[in-house]
């Protein structure tokens, strides 16, 4: 028994290490700023100085550059966590640009990060990330455009790095940054018919990242997900996402559960602000803590250090969690 006893201390010890091995924090992806208690005190827990907060997107629509969802802010939006201004911008704004229109594009952008940091009063760092889906096609404008922001901002620009872009290196090519964030998550459609969680399923992310270490960037650090939604399927076998469900949202006198995450609806309503009618099933997809550990388990193999961003800090994601 005593070997036993040893062997359980020895496992909860390392299985903690593993954790704290990572300083983590958050990406913040709200339009309104805006911390109830729950995500005050998750915020407050982690053990990074950064919040990663998405300050608008941007899109090309009707040939033009437009900033979208741009953030407004709470009185209870206040922590003492530097802020690094995230900027999501759409693949398509980089299709057929315009040479000179990219300089333009960088200078607009970081006019209104600075116009949101000074409206609000924002304590940020050196530090602007530029999260873009960039493809073969449009790497060598969206390439130009991060070393233009950072010639006009004067400040470190890092950038996002999704799973493909890993795999097909090649065809994709190097982000000129120091830094890249690594999202490990959506793995696949949800919108596909599969077994396998979309959010992030082990086997896929092995996949993609099976030469990692050989990535030319070595700065890395790792986004990795905490977030759920329900996948809705109707008569004809077409899906739709609702997000921030979970499994316990199943538990309804209306739903007839089909195993421990699928439910089929009994009778036509407004479930989550959706009408959804009699025959339609639900498929919860959310990430356990087993899922993040074995994930981390991997990325330890593959990264000498790094940070954790967790996506994304909201009550319903971080509630009950220990980081």
């Amino acid at each position: 028994m005593k070997v036993l006893s040893y062997l359980f201390v020895f496992l909860f010890i390392t299985s903690c290490s593993q954790k704290e091995k990572h300083p983590y924090t958050f990406y913040y992806w709200k339009t309104n700023l805006k911390l109830n208690d729950i995500e005050k005190k998750a915020l407050d827990k982690t053990n990074a100085l950064s919040l990663y907060v998405r300050f608008f997107d941007v899109d090309k629509l009707s040939g033009k550059f437009e900033p979208v969802a741009v953030i407004t802010k709470d009185k209870s939006f206040e922590t003492g966590k530097e802020i690094i201004p995230t900027i999501f911008i759409t693949n398509r704004s980089f299709i057929n640009i315009q040479k000179e229109e990219i300089p333009f594009l960088a200078e607009k952008i970081n006019d209104l990060i600075l116009k949101k940091i000074a409206d609000y009063h924002l304590k940020v760092n050196q530090e602007i990330q530029i999260d873009c889906d960039w493809t073969s096609g449009t790497k060598d404008d969206y390439f130009e455009f991060l070393k233009q922001l950072k010639k006009i901002s004067q400040k470190q620009i890092t950038c996002t790095l999704r799973l493909h872009q890993v795999k097909d290196k090649n065809l994709t090519g190097i982000p000129p940054v120091e830094k890249v964030y690594l999202m490990c998550y959506s793995t696949s459609s949800p919108l596909e018919n599969s077994d396998k969680n979309s959010i992030l399923d082990l086997n896929t992310l092995k996949s993609y990242l099976a030469k990692l270490e050989d990535y030319p960037i070595k700065k890395i650090e790792v986004a990795l997900p905490i977030y759920s939604w329900g996948i809705v399927t109707n008569h004809l076998g077409k899906h739709k996402l609702i997000n921030a469900l979970s499994i316990k949202d199943l538990n309804n006198p209306d739903f007839k559960k089909i195993s421990d995450s699928e439910a089929e609806i009994l009778k036509d309503g407004f479930y989550f602000g959706n009408l959804l009618n009699k025959g339609f099933k639900i498929k919860i997809e959310e990430i356990s803590e087993d899922q993040l550990e074995n994930a981390i388990q991997f990325l330890d193999k593959k990264i000498d250090t790094y940070n954790i961003i967790y996506y994304q800090l909201d009550s319903k994601f971080v509630e009950g969690r220990n980081f």
